[in-house]
């Protein structure tokens, strides 16, 4: 298929390629990076900064309609959040499975501060990644770039008033619904730390909105849109294992690390009260969809990496509290 060229596939499967959506939660390029540099790999640095160049010219070509600059949403997979009732009546794929095609809605397409965020975590990563190789003048290219739509996602996506970012549909309505895309956006660093304050005071840890008894729910806990009962596979107000799994590239960032020990107790007390790793909890009771399958990868890397994480915050504490029993004798 044509679309191939300098599009990355959204999924690879047994049964084929995936052309129908983006689905870039997280920039790929910038997980490439991190690779990278934990490997020494210097050949998958160079392979990266071709891919992500050119997934970055694909995205302005086919996911800049309106002449922006922010990158577009066509369908609801563009964002991974299935179900979710910020995509109320869009199509899950793009028409005829492919990802340039926008379905005739009035409303489409939207400009999203997520799938912007993913661009501008992209551009950061590329930039780092020109540098290593010596591209200095791309470097610099990279950096005014992401800039550029950073500058564009808060004056354009983000409301003020009540601390969030929301789609902004082709009539320039906010989409007003308080879902997860709140911390996608953290999870690229997108807002300084004033900014993050106020976020993290009104919304994120807030209880009666974000910081729920099992965080994080995919739609705010007061936000008329939260789906009751919860159905399976529903980012209409569960607290998702993914999002679990991205929750430490923010908190750690904005300087949260007593909360983020929180989350990560909670979520590892409710996997080991289940004995499974299933996809998504409800965020009051910590009780999991049982309609899921068992076996979800991303569950279980949550379990593992919190462990992880969670291990060496007990050991710190036990250093400290040696070297304050031996200052103290």
């Amino acid at each position: 298929m044509e679309i191939a060229r300098w599009y990355l596939p959204c999924c690879i499967k047994q049964h084929g390629i995936g052309y129908g959506q983006l689905q870039i939660a997280v920039p790929i390029v910038a997980t490439a990076y991190e690779l990278a540099l934990l490997t020494h790999d210097h050949g998958l640095l160079e392979k990266a900064y071709v891919a992500g160049s050119r997934y970055d010219t694909w995205l302005l070509k086919y996911r800049n309609t309106r002449g922006t600059g922010l990158c577009e949403g066509f369908c609801t997979y563009d964002t991974g959040q299935d179900n979710s009732p910020r995509w109320k009546g869009i199509p899950n794929r793009c028409p005829d499975g492919d990802a340039r095609r926008c379905p005739k809605i009035p409303s489409m397409p939207r400009l999203c501060p997520d799938l912007s965020a993913s661009v501008y975590g992209a551009r950061i990563a590329l930039a780092k990644i020109a540098h290593a190789l010596g591209k200095t003048s791309d470097a610099d290219m990279w950096t005014e770039s992401a800039e550029r739509i950073k500058r564009l996602i808060l004056e354009r996506l983000y409301s003020s008033e009540d601390e969030s970012f929301y789609d902004l549909d082709a009539h320039d309505h906010f989409v007003d619904i308080r879902g997860i895309t709140i911390a996608c956006v953290l999870e690229e660093h997108v807002v300084d730390q004033p900014t993050f304050e106020n976020i993290y005071a009104l919304q994120m840890h807030n209880p009666k909105v974000f910081w729920a008894p099992y965080p994080l729910p995919s739609i705010a806990l007061n936000d008329p849109a939260f789906v009751r009962p919860i159905p399976r596979n529903s980012w209409g107000g569960a607290s998702q294992a993914l999002t679990a799994l991205r929750t430490p590239r923010w908190m750690e960032h904005y300087g949260r690390p007593a909360d983020l020990a929180w989350v990560m107790q909670q979520w590892i007390s409710a996997i080991l009260r289940h004995s499974e790793f299933r996809q998504q909890m409800d965020p009051l009771t910590g009780k999991f969809t049982q309609l899921d399958p068992g076996g979800y990868s991303p569950a279980a890397l949550v379990f593992f990496d919190y462990t992880w994480r969670l291990s060496g915050v007990r050991l710190c504490e036990g250093l400290l509290e040696w070297n304050v029993r031996g200052a103290n004798n």
